[in-house]
């Protein structure tokens, strides 16, 4: 992927995040979401549960961590760690504790893996102390919508990372990730290629107002 690719995509996000460069005049089209590629790729991404077998390549799980870490972050602290699993060693073993403690979850037939059967898994981390959540949020946003934006599916589950987490058996996993001594992991993101089309879920526009 060349810089120039890199540096768009990163600049479509933050734009719209409102955290863009300062000092330019920004357009924003309200009559047509065709036109636009970022809000095209914001309602367009669905959480997918089935992927294909194909693995993911390197470069696009790097631009994609790239797109994460550029997440507006307060006082620029970026209070993140990021650990990116591709090895499917790791994920097929962690996945046989998991069904010894879960022998239910094998019973679905498309069962593959416990990560939503996502070839690839980004695990991000958070202070011990509970900083750090809502910027570990927006981290997370960029990176399922720059894959979204690559022809990728991606899910962001909790499941997973409960078990890593409250499970002796899964201490080693866990460490093997090294987050720093004051990092927890906090949540996970499955990333593949879709083997799914969901329609999108009705959202409660009710809830949004604006104040005259």
């Amino acid at each position: 992927m060349k810089t120039r690719n890199l540096a768009w995509l990163c600049a479509g996000l933050l734009t719209l995040s409102g955290c863009a460069p300062q000092g330019g005049t920004q357009t924003v089209e309200t009559t047509s979401t065709k036109e636009n590629a970022v809000i095209e790729t914001i309602l367009a991404r669905r959480s997918i549960r089935k992927y294909t077998a194909q693995p993911v390549e390197r470069e696009k799980l790097e631009l994609i961590v790239k797109c994460g870490i550029n997440a507006p972050s307060g006082m620029n602290k970026q209070p993140w760690e990021v650990r990116v699993v591709d090895n499917a060693g790791y994920i097929d073993s962690l996945t046989a504790l998991y069904v010894k403690a879960n022998p239910k979850a094998a019973e679905d037939p498309n069962f593959k893996n416990m990560f939503r059967n996502a070839p690839a898994v980004i695990f991000i981390a958070s202070p011990t102390d509970g900083s750090g959540q809502l910027d570990c949020g927006l981290l997370g946003e960029n990176m399922v919508l720059a894959a979204q934006s690559l022809g990728l599916g991606t899910c962001c589950l909790g499941a997973p990372t409960r078990f890593m987490t409250s499970t002796a058996e899964a201490a080693p996993y866990l460490e093997r990730l090294g987050f720093s001594e004051n990092y927890k992991l906090l949540y996970a993101i499955g990333v593949g290629y879709p083997d799914e089309s969901p329609e999108a879920k009705p959202r409660d526009e009710s809830k949004v107002r604006f104040i005259d």
